[in-house]
């Protein structure tokens, strides 16, 4: 008993994040029965996590430095754009096939560090605030996707790239494997190399992450590249599920994956978090958005019920956080 006591107090966010989830797994259960959890669900909601995962990802490591980037979804939705031109032939050089393919993921993937880098080097090199910065950004990226479209949505993508978003593994979407592949990848990352304790102890203190040796411009910079590449996957798998792109998809991502954030245990003001907490908080969020369908809610309510989640969970959090601190003041009195 004791034991399990030790292992709750040492990460008290996580343990009642799981405790949460699973009080939400059985209501929803019990609530909806095989509505919510028959096959066909769970395979619809395994769809719709990945695109919504990465753009999570992305809003974490921006947390994680002391930062937020505004800009992931209008980044996700104009790399989205401009791929699906290449996709149906408009700028695609007179390749076809699989090779218009790999033209448009290089093109994609060039077009999302550029997009990452530029929110870096400005937030880096100006030291504006990155809230003020990426709101200009995400403008920008927005006037990019209008300019470009007109307003229109861009379709007529190679099909089988659209196959893609389709795929099934062992019954299971490819994407959703591509995405659980990623985040395993980022939480190694993040754990055990010398790129992510930089990261972590920039977050939580920029001033001694300085005299410790470490670039901090350099780490912003690439912070926001990897931010910027995880929103451009996003925006690929978007296009690949629903096989045209445009301006403006997915707006209500953007207050989600802030809560998503917070509920996870990410600190909005750096330096702490983890991969495994916002996993977990992605996987309570999607099952809440399903039982929200499921109950016909309306999308104004939908947005009203996040709202007051975020609020609780930021009190919440600072409760916690002053539990934590009175609990190490007793302790280092003893």
């Amino acid at each position: 008993m004791e034991k399990i006591r030790k292992n709750i107090n040492k990460d008290l966010n996580l343990s009642i994040l799981v405790g949460i989830t699973i009080l939400v797994l059985l209501g929803t259960g019990i609530r909806f029965g095989d509505s919510m959890y028959s096959l066909r669900n769970i395979q619809s909601m395994a769809f719709q996590i990945p695109e919504f995962g990465f753009l999570a990802l992305a809003m974490m490591l921006s947390n994680l430095i002391g930062g937020i980037d505004l800009s992931i979804i209008a980044n996700a939705n104009t790399v989205a754009i401009l791929t699906a031109y290449v996709l149906n032939g408009s700028w695609a050089l007179g390749t076809e096939g699989v090779l218009r393919i790999i033209l448009a993921m290089f093109f994609a993937i060039i077009c999302s560090i550029v997009f990452g880098l530029f929110n870096g080097i400005l937030i880096s090199k100006t030291s504006a605030p990155p809230l003020i910065a990426t709101l200009g950004t995400m403008t920008l990226f927005q006037g990019i996707g209008m300019v470009i479209t007109g307003g229109a949505s861009v379709g007529g993508i190679e099909e089988e790239f659209a196959l893609l978003g389709k795929l099934m593994i062992l019954r299971v979407p490819f994407i959703f494997w591509l995405f659980i592949t990623i985040t395993l990848i980022l939480g190694i990352i993040l754990s055990k190399t010398r790129f992510g304790r930089k990261l972590y102890l920039y977050g939580d203190n920029s001033v001694a992450s300085r005299f410790s040796g470490i670039n901090n411009e350099k780490m912003c910079v690439w912070t926001f590249v990897l931010t910027g590449i995880l929103a451009g996957m996003a925006g690929l798998i978007v296009l690949s599920r629903v096989n045209s792109a445009k301006v403006g998809y997915g707006e209500s991502y953007l207050l989600q994956t802030l809560i998503v954030c917070v509920i996870g245990g990410i600190d909005p003001n750096g330096g702490r978090g983890n991969v495994l907490g916002l996993l977990i908080a992605i996987i309570l969020m999607q099952i809440m958005s399903s039982a929200f369908t499921i109950m016909a809610l309306s999308p104004y309510t939908q947005k009203l019920i996040w709202g007051i989640m975020l609020i609780l969970v930021l009190g919440l959090n600072h409760v916690l956080k002053n539990y934590t601190m009175k609990k190490i003041l007793r302790t280092n009195r003893k």
